[in-house]
């Protein structure tokens, strides 16, 4: 069991000392630890509490996005390597604030107690990047916390434009590819995260958030337009989640003793990894109905060039960003580079007609295989405590510890009760039940 949260400095022995430890020795944080790769696929050994049916335990997919610690040196420091990019106290204040501290303790527990063979965490700080959101700069002046982008506010514009690409290159995209061969046969999928105590207002929060709601379709009951493709049916993203197994969840960690809330104080943001993967999963379903109904556009550069498209959720290809502008932005191309553009465009029309006529949406929302995905706020107080001093967190105490394992339980049960009882009765009722109509 690992009793502290990864990457604070309680002391160094027998730890990786990279050959800038002694520039960082008055920082109270190891921010110079491996991060290669910058996911991780941390394994567990299961408890064997919840034993879950055969073949399902491999689609059970618990993660955290932000309970990293790793800046790595060239990031850290200027290009003299001796000068640190930001002031660090100003770092160190940011780093404690942003990260979720005792998120990697749950998700370890919860994957033990699940009987699942590992978890998978994001090794780089928030601070730095955030992969839970859609890539660029953050606005330094403004931009909502939720609307933010992957490249942390304080270094925004401490970074170069070819040190932000390598930025994103070396750590976003390996990230990404790691996610996505993580989750993509993923039954459910649950992100770890942590909140502070308190609300603006100094009021106490709820011990728990279940987080299944887009921002966006919170807000104006859509998606906003242009984010993915409008392909999208936007009711889809009413939520990321089966209702029965984020309902199960809340129950039972009601019955737990926890208070629970929902999509509060904060919805999924738009670049989350919540809402991504469904995107992406609903074009990867379409794209295997469409292929079996259309086996002769199989390999076809120009259906391969739409699929491309639909499924960069990420928003990390120029080329699928080029045929986006021309299909949705009506932007000019060169004349010698119209034929692909036009021939993609025909293709991506097919594709959108064969949608609108077909069963897919339909088969979609009542397949057994469509994929949950919902985070998990746990308040950073339960799990973790700070000095009133200092501000650095200390390690977690022998009850936090317990609060954790209850916590995991309490969400395994219920897990492993959709999967049991939920999932098999909501497909047979809902199979006769007809659905509501589709919007025009």
């Amino acid at each position: 069991m690992r009793c502290r949260p990864p990457g604070v400095n309680w002391s160094r022995p027998n730890r990786f000392m990279s050959p800038f430890a002694d520039r960082m020795a008055g920082i109270p944080f190891d921010f110079d630890q491996p991060c290669d790769p910058p996911l991780e696929i941390v394994g567990v050994t299961p408890t064997g509490e919840h034993q879950l049916p055969p073949g399902v335990s491999e689609r059970i997919a618990i993660y955290t996005p932000h309970d990293g610690g790793a800046i790595p040196a060239r990031f850290y420091f200027r290009p003299d390597g001796v000068t640190p990019r930001v002031e660090p106290t100003r770092l160190v204040e940011q780093h404690v604030s942003m990260r979720d501290w005792g998120a990697n303790l749950v998700a370890e527990e919860l994957a033990r107690t699940l009987g699942l063979a590992s978890y998978a965490r994001c090794k780089l700080a928030r601070v730095l990047l955030d992969f839970n959101r859609f890539p660029g700069r953050t606005a330094v002046d403004g931009g909502e916390p939720l609307e933010t982008l992957a490249i942390g506010r304080i270094f925004a514009n401490v970074l170069r434009h070819d040190e932000a690409t390598a930025l994103l290159e070396s750590y976003y995209d390996p990230i990404s590819e790691g996610i996505e061969a993580f989750f993509a046969d993923s039954l459910v999928g649950i992100a770890i995260h942590t909140y502070d105590e308190t609300h603006a207002s100094r009021t106490k929060r709820a011990d728990l958030s279940i987080i299944s709601l887009p921002l966006s379709y919170q807000r104006d009951a859509r998606l906003t337009y242009g984010v993915f493709d409008p392909m999208y049916p936007d009711h889809l993203a009413e939520s990321t989640c089966s209702r029965i197994l984020r309902d199960r969840i809340s129950l039972n960690l009601e019955r737990s003793g926890f208070r629970v809330t929902h999509n509060h104080p904060y919805p999924i943001p738009d670049g989350g990894i919540e809402m991504r993967a469904q995107v992406w999963h609903f074009f990867r379903f379409l794209q295997q109905q469409f292929s079996k109904d259309h086996p002769d556009t199989i390999g076809r550069p120009d259906y391969e060039t739409v699929w491309t498209m639909l499924l960069d959720t990420n928003l990390r290809l120029a080329e699928a960003d080029a045929l986006r502008g021309y299909i949705h932005r009506f932007r000019r191309v060169r004349p010698d580079e119209r034929a692909p553009f036009q021939a993609a465009l025909e293709a991506y029309q097919h594709i959108q007609r064969y949608l609108e006529t077909s069963d897919a949406v339909t088969d979609f929302r009542r397949s057994p295989d469509r994929p949950s995905s919902l985070g998990i706020e746990i308040r950073k107080d339960l799990l973790c405590s700070f000095d009133p001093e200092t501000g650095i967190p200390k390690r977690p105490d022998a009850e936090q510890l317990e609060t954790a394992r209850h916590i995991a339980r309490a969400i395994a049960g219920a897990i492993a009760t959709y999967i049991d009882t939920d999932r098999r009765v909501y497909e047979e009722v809902g199979r006769d039940k007809p659905l509501a109509p589709l919007p025009r």
